[in-house]
């Protein structure tokens, strides 16, 4: 059901946590299902230099959590602002049409993060 990659950032998750005195942490809440995804992160010249995510949910919204601090972590806001819905779930290897909220939710939690980012 789930693809390896999935599994894999579920199984051994990347940037679980938060981030020490970070400039912008947001928590983003789907209330149809009840995943809860945080998100923190540290900015330096334009980049993000480090980011952290905190999720409570389905397997696929912890896994999209992790896949998406890799995506991100080193990017410039401006590049992390283009990253693509698409590209979070190829990079778990794709997600059921079921479990599709779980990179909404991560986009969502994305999206408020940057906004909150001053450059």
């Amino acid at each position: 059901m789930y693809s390896p990659e999935l599994l894999d950032h579920f199984e051994h998750p990347r940037n679980a946590g938060e981030v020490v005195n970070a400039d912008v942490t947001v928590q983003v809440e789907n209330p149809a299902c009840g995943d809860i995804l945080k998100l923190s992160l540290k900015v330096e010249n334009g980049h993000i230099a480090e980011i952290r995510f905190l999720a409570k949910g389905c397997v696929p919204a912890m896994a999209c959590g992790s896949a998406l601090t890799e995506l991100v972590r080193g990017r410039t806001i401006e590049a992390a602002r283009g990253l693509r819905r698409e590209d979070l779930v190829q990079a778990v290897g794709g997600l059921p049409e079921t479990s599709i909220h779980a990179s909404h939710l991560a986009m969502d939690a994305l999206a408020a993060a940057l906004k909150q980012v001053k450059i």
